[in-house]
């Protein structure tokens, strides 16, 4: 394949560091690059890009999920993300969207130019351990499609569904036509039934339990 069809679009804030990424990825890598804010949305009359790279330091989950739900559904497009903390962290990622990239913070660039490309060339790029907490994690939705959401009320369900959406407490509160204070409330009971602590503890455990959150605004 040409080059210039080899398209990786970079998703990050400029920096010394992302220009030095850059022009690494361009010096080295069999593909093409070019680099666009998070806060972007994608333009309808631009070529797709081959791979989509995701700067998880510089994003909010809310604007990793919408980068997600526009090109999930694009056929021949894979989404990967980098700066990773963890494999823990990357567990989180994905099992909830459908991820074919993972790089950590301690990748350096040789091994992520040959995971991008990988991910060029259709294959995906991610540990085997990764693969096989996501197998279990796929397993494990499949049981509990079957049986009652740990005690939560209808109500409930509904408030921890749009967390796991990237929602803040004041979205989920104009969604549902309640005040701020009655989510707050609703997340401090969720999070005593189920066991958690943290919001990301809570998004995780709702995309374990819930399945995947629909898209945001829908």
């Amino acid at each position: 394949m040409d080059k210039d069809q080899r398209f990786l679009l970079l998703v990050t804030e400029p920096s010394a560091f992302s220009q030095l990424f850059v022009d690494y990825l361009r010096e080295q890598g069999d593909f093409s690059v070019s680099v666009t804010l998070p806060q972007s949305r994608p333009n309808p009359e631009e070529a797709l890009p081959k791979v989509i790279l995701l700067d998880i330091d510089h994003m909010s989950e809310a604007s990793v999920y919408a980068w997600y739900t526009h090109y999930s559904e694009q056929p021949g497009v894979a989404l990967a993300v980098f700066n990773l903390a963890d494999e823990d962290h990357a567990a989180e990622l994905v099992s909830a969207m459908h991820l074919q990239g993972v790089f950590y913070r301690q990748d350096d660039l040789a091994l992520i130019c040959k995971g991008l490309t990988t991910l060029m060339e259709g294959h995906p790029w991610m540990s085997r351990s990764l693969m096989a907490r996501l197998l279990e994690f796929l397993r494990q939705q499949q049981l509990n499609a079957y049986r009652p959401a740990c005690g939560l009320t209808k109500r409930e369900q509904e408030i921890i569904g749009l967390l796991g959406s990237g929602s803040s407490n004041q979205e989920i509160a104009g969604i549902l036509n309640v005040s701020e204070h009655t989510v707050k409330s609703h997340l401090y009971n969720t999070f005593k039934k189920i066991g958690v602590n943290t919001r990301r503890q809570a998004i995780y455990w709702a995309r374990q339990h819930l399945g995947a959150p629909p898209p945001r605004g829908e």
